[in-house]
């Protein structure tokens, strides 16, 4: 038989990749700013290396395969990035339907990203969800000082709704955040739209493709 778990108390969603369909330009941004200090990527490799990760983990990596980036760097991308993805990011498909789905049953969301506040501003309010998130249920690892693989960033949403761990479920799209919530002791659904799956559930996800297949993992 399936395995089968209770109904979550909290819902924890990562933003970039699971509530926005936001990666595609924030890469294409980092790829070009890449470029320009001497290091060549493609959308796959920009993706493998850097999806999940602080902008500082960012940096430390571009630096390792071989880009001249100067001490201000992180500034630079984050206004380029910043101006690339006002321009316009869509919703994931399905993320209305799931977060409707969710209020009927009185199951409180929030979302956890290592994205700053203004980026997730940019993404969130585009789209009609930022005055939903903000400020009581957003955690962001730039105001908390604590970023994913590490667990803390989840624990700190669980402490603000007094939910524990065992009680929450995480949605992620990436590697860190999926060590991050099994760390915290958390259910996780790792979102795999476009394959990659194998490695999350590596991890410790439940891999998914659709978020109409969410209700039914949540016994919902």
């Amino acid at each position: 038989m399936p395995k089968t778990f209770p109904t979550p108390k909290l819902v924890i969603f990562d933003c970039d990749g699971v509530l926005v369909d936001s990666e595609p330009a924030s890469n294409q941004a980092l790829i070009e700013n890449l470029a320009r200090h001497g290091l060549e990527l493609t959308m796959e490799q920009s993706m493998a290396y850097f999806v999940g990760g602080t902008m500082a983990g960012v940096m430390e990596k571009a630096r390792d395969l071989g880009a001249d980036l100067p001490a201000d760097w992180i500034r630079e991308v984050y206004a380029e990035t910043y101006a690339r993805l006002k321009q316009g990011v869509p919703l994931t498909p399905g993320i209305p339907q799931l977060l409707a789905r969710l209020d009927t049953k009185d199951i409180p969301v929030c979302v956890a990203s290592n994205g700053s506040e203004e980026k997730m501003r940019i993404t969130l309010g585009q789209n009609g969800l930022w005055d939903r998130f903000h400020p009581q249920a957003m955690f962001s690892a730039y105001s908390l000082g604590v970023a994913k693989p590490e667990p803390g960033l989840f624990l700190a949403a669980a402490s603000h709704f007094g939910v524990q761990a065992r009680d929450c479920l995480v949605i992620e799209d990436s590697g860190s955040g999926v060590t991050a919530a099994v760390r915290a002791g958390m259910r996780c659904l790792g979102y795999a739209p476009h394959g990659g799956g194998r490695k999350l559930a590596a991890l410790g996800a439940e891999v998914f493709r659709d978020m109409a297949e969410v209700p039914a993992l949540l016994s919902l």
